[in-house]
């Protein structure tokens, strides 16, 4: 295909919908990212373990952003991704809330809401044969236990209000477009939907929700299709003056945020980088998206069964491969947590002000200096201990009810106090990543090399600390909004300028870029492509 002159140059929007957060990118057809644009959505906690947003205000917050980078460019394709929450609507698609208090506006119970434990334990105890594509284990993460929460708590003012259940990245392409074909990315990964043989009539009949099955599923979805399909007419006439783009605009189906990152950097080109997984297959590498939460994407060319890891999952991320997804439940947000409530915190924001830095690399530099010339960094909190489930464990324990704990506290409330203790939990976390990958290597997986992305792949020590514990090489991509991307790759398979989303595209030059650094304890590396 012929290069357009710049006049007519292409490109293509990638939105993601964070916990906290949605952003837009214009990204051309080399994946260079142009521009970007973030807006902030609202999260109200009416109670402990419950987080629940609007869908309406996460579609106005996701077309503000498109609006301020699309003006006077030509834009081809178009792909979301976003956090694995649930969208409740009733049959006329307004929203429907699922709090006692009856706000209609608050309809999405967030990924991160675990309100429903006792659910999930419940659908554990069955034993059901569809828990085997999930680790064996239910977690109150996935949408069956938020479902059945809503129907034994909320039945008269939600449950048969409801009309439609939506995975947060469906509402946002059938807002887009007006399809209701749902991902295969979120009806596999988190409604224990089988591709093959679609749903699963006996799981949801033995854990209760047998009323879903009505219509053909068609509250949770009758139509499905693969990530990166172009759906119905693309950009409907509402959406598009909502957007400011162009009617009938190809709109991608959607995937899943830590599957966008996954998307964005594990086909990434490494030749001539020295790293172990250089002319191995894909199969060899694990992306690591990192923000409030992390996961952990590892793919294989026959289904391997983890316990306590999600998967095997068939074409959700990479067509033709199949995906085990670890976690953790609170990386970034954990990391905030400790942090920001130290009694030195205001006293380590007036320092970072001064030096006009963020308060983590103030920290980073402060540990640095702690060191001194003996550049053993990682051993300063070697009487420090965190364990970091404060939020549960997603994998490989795959326990929620699990919490966190720090041990070896002193009564210091000094910043240099502040300052092990973060490094204490960085270094809880990268042992988490390492749990995961041990628990994923022995049931036969071979994977040599990890790939970061996400907000915390932007922290050095975090990523120090993660090829420091695991021993592996760290690959963190030249395009840091990965994320981005890899919804906007979908974007472009929507436009069909693409045949499929593993379409190899130019890169820039990446030596020029280059940057590597020595692990001092286990040779580990950070590469930079």
């Amino acid at each position: 295909m012929a290069k357009p002159p710049p006049s007519m140059e292409q490109y293509y929007v990638g939105v993601d919908v964070g916990t906290a957060s949605v952003r837009a990118a214009l990204v051309a057809r080399d994946g260079l990212v142009k521009a970007t644009a973030e807006e902030p959505v609202r999260i109200w906690q009416p109670a402990p373990d419950r987080y629940v947003q609007s869908s309406d205000d996460i579609w106005d917050r996701c077309c503000r952003a498109i609006r301020v980078r699309v003006f006077a460019v030509r834009i081809r394709g178009m792909g979301f991704d976003a956090t694995c929450s649930l969208v409740v609507l009733d049959k006329h698609f307004q929203p429907v809330a699922i709090n006692q208090d009856g706000v209609q506006e608050q309809n999405v119970m967030m990924w991160m809401d675990h309100r429903a434990s006792e659910q999930a334990a419940h659908i554990t105890s069955t034993g059901h044969q569809a828990l085997r594509r999930v680790g064996g284990v239910m977690s109150p993460e996935m949408q069956p236990p938020k479902l059945l929460w809503l129907k034994e708590n909320l039945r008269e003012t939600c449950w048969k209000q409801a009309a439609h259940f939506f995975d947060l990245p469906d509402f946002l392409s059938w807002k887009a477009t007006g399809s209701l074909e749902r991902s295969l990315c979120t009806l596999v990964c988190k409604w224990t939907y089988c591709p093959q043989e679609g749903w699963d009539t006996s799981f949801w009949e033995a854990i209760g929700l047998e009323d879903l099955l009505t219509d053909n599923c068609s509250k949770i979805g009758a139509l499905t299709c693969c990530p990166g399909t172009s759906l119905g007419e693309g950009l409907s006439a509402q959406a598009a003056a909502e957007t400011q783009l162009k009617t009938g605009t190809a709109v991608a189906a959607s995937l899943i945020d830590a599957h966008a990152g996954g998307l964005g950097v594990i086909g990434a080109d490494v030749k001539g980088l020295s790293l172990p997984c250089e002319d191995q297959p894909m199969t060899s590498r694990m992306a690591v998206v990192c923000g409030t939460s992390s996961c952990h994407m590892g793919i294989s060319q026959q289904p391997l069964y983890v316990p306590g890891v999600w998967g095997p999952y068939f074409s959700v991320m990479v067509p033709g491969l199949w995906l085990n997804e670890g976690g953790q439940s609170a990386t970034g947000k954990l990391i905030d947590f400790m942090v920001e409530g130290h009694a030195a915190f205001p006293q380590l924001k007036i320092l970072a002000e001064k030096r006009f830095v963020w308060v983590y690399s103030y920290l980073n530099r402060h540990l640095e200096t702690m060191a001194g010339d003996s550049g053993h960094l990682g051993t300063l909190a070697a009487s420090l201990h965190v364990w970091p489930d404060f939020h549960g464990n997603r994998s490989p324990l795959a326990d929620p009810t699990l919490r966190g704990m720090v041990v070896g506290l002193t009564l210091s409330r000094t910043v240099d106090d502040l300052a092990l203790l973060y490094l204490a939990t960085v270094q809880s976390i990268a042992l988490g990543t390492r749990h995961i990958l041990d628990t994923m290597q022995e049931t036969g997986h071979d994977i040599r090399t990890l790939f970061l992305c996400g907000g915390l792949s932007k922290n050095a020590l975090f990523v120090q600390t993660h090829a420091d514990v695991t021993g592996l090489p760290v690959a963190l991509p030249f395009q840091t909004e990965a994320v981005l991307v890899g919804a906007a790759v979908l974007g472009a398979c929507a436009s069909r300028d693409y045949s499929s989303i593993q379409v190899k595209k130019s890169t820039p030059s990446r030596q020029a870029f280059l940057r590597v650094l020595c692990s001092s304890k286990h040779n580990g590396l950070i590469t930079h492509l």
